[in-house]
Formats: structure tokens, C-alpha cells, sequence
């Protein structure tokens, strides 16, 4: 069988519907579990946290930038599971070497939703895939049909240096979902940068409304929220699941819930 992954490459697979499975994505290892292939999952990575009941049985093969390769070519998959901004793309191309590799490329929701059906493709999974594909859908539309703010925002994802998710991400295409307007938007003007570093005196002058410190992959919690409130006491600054921001697939069945329990911390709109 041979199927085309969202990065553009041809994937020859000899076994199908693949038995060992190997996912390098921690969103993507939810969906494989989601969709009924919990059996099939040979290895995982140390950050695939999803299912929580799972998780600590699992067999790790590293982190999502640093894969034991060796423990890789020890399990012989049928198919990897890849993302192209997760994982290194020299890793990537040695594993694509020797076995079959699926990548995922995901910036906005079509394609996250996209991935969920071709996930499902190539599992022999579709019937499944399809039902979670329409039930994001459903609860995407109801958040739609819900959001009244238009809050300037920056969402922070690391410290020392401070970063942020510029407008070309999976995370500002959530915020923009929640009616929350990425204020890197007209701060970086023609800057591509995805994920910009700030200083404390840029963070100043772009005088964010709302500021989102993200659970992940730096973990920001009360102390990083005084810390900023002594230099932007005028902020609105909550502490942000970093799942419900930048987790494609099964997770966003989520979205709809975590939105309402948000937008009861965000300041009204002057």
C-alpha cells in the first residue's frame, strides 16, 4: 500500500493494516489510542502522556527531539508516526530509511482535522477516525457560535528567554478559534518568525490585554504570573493548558469545555 503523508512524501507500506506501530507525537499517540489501537502501539514517546492509564506501561523510546534510534530498530515497526515540527528532521530521515514513516505537517485546524482522517486511512481505521473528525468538528462549531471577546493577547510558551507563538502556529490558530487576537499579529508585521523571543521591554510595548502562560513545554505556573505582574500590572495574565492550545487531534474534542472554563477568567472587553 502506498500512501502520500502531509509533508508531500510517498509512504510504502509492505504490512497492512500496520501491527507495530511506532508514534514520535504525543497528540498523534492519543488518536492511535482513541481510535482503537492501543494493541498495535509497539513504543512511544516519554512525553505521550495521553492516555494517563496507559502512559506508565508503555514502552518509551525517548523524547520527541531525542529518539533512541536503537530502540526503534529494536521494536521493527510496520509504521512511524512523525510530525515535521516535533521531531528532527535528521532523525527523521534516518528512520525513513529503514522504515515506513507518516509526517504530519499541521499550522492550521483543516489540516489537524485532515490528519485525523488520514491517520485513520492508514491504520484501517477510517469509520473511527470519522467519528472523532465530526465530533471536533461539532464542538468547534459551537465555540464559533459562542466567542464574543476579541482580546489582545500574547501567548507565551518559554522563559529566559521569553517566547511566544507568532501568527504561523497550530497555537495561534486556536487563539484566534477563542476570539482571542494574537497581538504578534501586528507587532511582528512581516516577521515569519513562529516562535519570536521577547524582552520584557518589547512584551511593554506590544501592552497585551491578556497574556497566556502555557503549562508546556516550559511549565509556567503562579510565581512566572507575579513575576510579570510587577512589570505589566495593567495584564490580564492567566496560567494556559498548553494541550488545549497546541495538541491536534482527539484532544480538541476537549476544546469546547476548556473554552467555556476560560473565558471566565478573561477581563471584559472596554
Amino acid at each position: 500500500m502506498i500512501f502520500t503523508d502531509q509533508a508531500g512524501f510517498e509512504v510504502r507500506m509492505p504490512v497492512f493494516p500496520p501491527k507495530r506501530i511506532i508514534s514520535l507525537v504525543p497528540s498523534q499517540t492519543e488518536l492511535l489510542y482513541d481510535i482503537g489501537l492501543k494493541e498495535s502501539i509497539v513504543g512511544q514517546t516519554i512525553f505521550c502522556v495521553h492516555p494517563e492509564a496507559d502512559f506508565k506501561a508503555a514502552f518509551k523510546i525517548g523524547g520527541t527531539k531525542k529518539l533512541n534510534l536503537e530502540k526503534i530498530r529494536s521494536l521493527n515497526p510496520d509504521l512511524i508516526i512523525a510530525n515535521k515540527e516535533e521531531n528532527l528532521k535528521e532523525d527523521i530521515e534516518v528512520l525513513m530509511k529503514e522504515f515506513p514513516v507518516w509526517i504530519s505537517d499541521i499550522v492550521s485546524i483543516d489540516q489537524s482535522l485532515e490528519m485525523i482522517l488520514k491517520i485513520g486511512e492508514i491504520t484501517n481505521k477510517e469509520a473511527e477516525a470519522k467519528k472523532i473528525s465530526d465530533d471536533v468538528k461539532q464542538s468547534l462549531s459551537e465555540i464559533i457560535s459562542s466567542k464574543t471577546k476579541q482580546l489582545k493577547t500574547l501567548y507565551l510558551i518559554w522563559k529566559d528567554p521569553y517566547m511566544a507563538a507568532g501568527t504561523h502556529t497550530f497555537i495561534d490558530k486556536i487563539m484566534t478559534l477563542f476570539g482571542l487576537n494574537n497581538c504578534l499579529r501586528d507587532y511582528l508585521e512581516k516577521d515569519c518568525t513562529r516562535y519570536p523571543e521577547l524582552n520584557l521591554d518589547e512584551i511593554k510595548k506590544i501592552n497585551p490585554e491578556v497574556i497566556l502562560l502555557s503549562s508546556e513545554p516550559f511549565p509556567f505556573k503562579q510565581k512566572h504570573i507575579d513575576e510579570l505582574k510587577e512589570f505589566l500590572p495593567d495584564s490580564n495574565i492567566i496560567l494556559a493548558d498548553g494541550e488545549m492550545f497546541s495538541w491536534y487531534g482527539s484532544r480538541m474534542l476537549y476544546l469546547q469545555k476548556y473554552y467555556e472554563e476560560l473565558k471566565q477568567t478573561l477581563p471584559t472587553k472596554k
